[in-house]
């Protein structure tokens, strides 16, 4: 018998061999995966036999999306920071905008772009850094909730610039290092492992907004705790500039000098970068998360990810934050993935569908350390499953499952979700959160927030508003 047994009509399964079975079927029981296999063969014992049977014989059955890089408080910042390269984006637009939050509001933010995601096929997710003013228990507490799996990392620093320009961090986020660094500690000790689906990280503010003593002493805790670390890197050509000019290294050459590589580590965006440098991040064991929507919108550049793969650099996939790329839907993160790197090298098979739905889900498992547990359908494996309706236009005829999910779907598609054996999400309606209840609180606090800060009160278009 068994908690929840889904008939499917192709699973695929991610497992070491890369099973694609069709007119497959996953048992989850205690929530974990049971069993996996045939329709036929595993009908006998858990057709009848089990608390909920899903009938997805047309539907496509595979893990749970894994994003490697979310910025929780930007939910309520689409479209306030659009046109815009990065630093003029940051300093302009979006810091002012966080720098002036209240914790409400960064809850509600928070509360809405994890309902997306979960209704996008997110279970698991990378936070890359809140900070004290968003009230981050209350943040913590509420994802435990919902039932996704989070990562969240506690934004540290002791330094107001980025890269060359110094004093340019807005005063509502300036934070001392002591406070930012002990506060981890404090979440840490509080949160880490919660029920297996929360973990505290530390997320180390960007080159020139932390000390080279500072992100020392982050990297030798990280060790010390065995948990993680996130930060961008080499996300546009100034942060080279920067690290050279500086101190006579490059940036991935700059974060291993300082402790900052290894398979605990998740590096983001990592755009420029050279041959050296890859080959390094694949010694290292080190993690790239991908974000080519925010690359594109801010024009950073492109990643060299066909590069990072053949050089057995593990890349994974994120979504950025709202203003950099108004959707936090990993689906369609796919598509721009697998059509940036063969425009990238003017190659059709720079990238192919397989690569990209890997980075998707083992390869950000085990950016976040969790492939033991999650990642792909395995017996013994938790159960973080997605089911994607295939039942539309858009992806028929279904001669290939991987192509049509990688190049013609969207989140929308995503049907129903599994997290730890949890059914979170039915025929598209979450059973955790209250989708309108959400929705209201975002917009309320948003218009709050814009009049306070006095930016992104009325729409930036060159039509007439009348």
């Amino acid at each position: 018998m068994a908690d929840i047994y889904i008939r499917g009509g192709w699973i695929i399964t991610m497992d070491s061999s890369r099973r694609i079975i069709r007119d497959g079927a996953v048992a989850v029981e205690d929530g974990e995966v049971r069993a996996v296999g045939k329709r036929e063969v595993l009908d006998k014992d858990y057709r009848y036999y089990s608390d909920i049977v899903i009938n997805a014989e047309r539907d496509i059955v595979m893990p749970g999306l894994i994003n490697t890089h979310v910025h929780l408080a930007q939910g309520l910042l689409r479209a306030c920071a659009d046109y815009l390269p990065l630093i003029p984006w940051l300093k302009d637009r979006v810091w002012p905008l966080q720098g002036n939050y209240r914790p409400e509001e960064a809850l509600a933010s928070a509360k809405l772009v994890t309902l997306e995601m979960i209704k996008s096929g997110t279970t698991a997710f990378l936070e890359t850094g809140l900070v004290g003013r968003y009230g981050v228990d209350n943040i913590v507490e509420f994802l435990h909730g919902s039932g996704i799996r989070a990562a969240i990392a506690r934004h540290v620093m002791d330094l107001k610039g980025y890269a060359l320009e110094e004093n340019i961090l807005h005063e509502g986020l300036v934070e001392p290092g002591d406070t930012s660094f002990n506060d981890t500690l404090r979440l840490h000790g509080k949160y880490h492992g919660w029920d297996n689906r929360i973990w505290i990280w530390f997320g180390p503010r960007t080159p020139g907004a932390v000390s080279l003593e500072l992100y020392r002493k982050i990297s030798e805790k990280a060790k010390e705790l065995k948990t993680g670390i996130t930060m961008h890197l080499a996300e546009v050509r100034d942060d080279v500039e920067y690290t050279v000019k500086t101190f006579g290294k490059k940036p991935v050459e700059f974060a291993h000098w300082l402790g900052l590589t290894g398979p605990n580590v998740v590096l983001v965006h990592v755009v420029w970068v050279s041959d050296d440098e890859i080959r390094l991040l694949g010694e290292t064991g080190t993690s790239v998360s991908h974000n080519p929507s925010s690359n594109m919108k801010l024009a950073s550049g492109a990643a060299r990810v066909s590069d990072m793969l053949s050089n057995g650099v593990n890349v994974a996939l994120g979504t950025d934050g709202g203003p950099s790329n108004n959707t936090y839907d990993l689906v369609r993160e796919m598509k721009h993935t697998a059509l940036l790197q063969p425009l990238r090298t003017l190659r059709a098979d720079a990238i192919r569908a397989e690569q990209v739905l890997e980075m998707a889900t083992i390869n950000g498992a085990r950016a976040l350390m969790i492939d033991n547990i999650t990642g792909s359908i395995e017996i013994s494996k938790r159960a973080d499953i997605i089911v994607i309706d295939y039942w539309n236009p858009h992806l028929h005829p279904l001669n290939n499952p991987v192509s049509h999910i990688v190049y013609a779907a969207s989140g929308h598609d995503v049907k129903h979700s599994i997290i730890d054996g949890r059914l979170v999400m039915f025929d598209r309606k979450t059973l955790t959160l209250d989708e309108e209840e959400i929705i209201e609180e975002a917009e309320k606090a948003a218009w709050n927030l814009y009049n306070r800060a006095g930016i992104c009160r009325e729409p930036d278009v060159i039509w007439p508003l009348v």
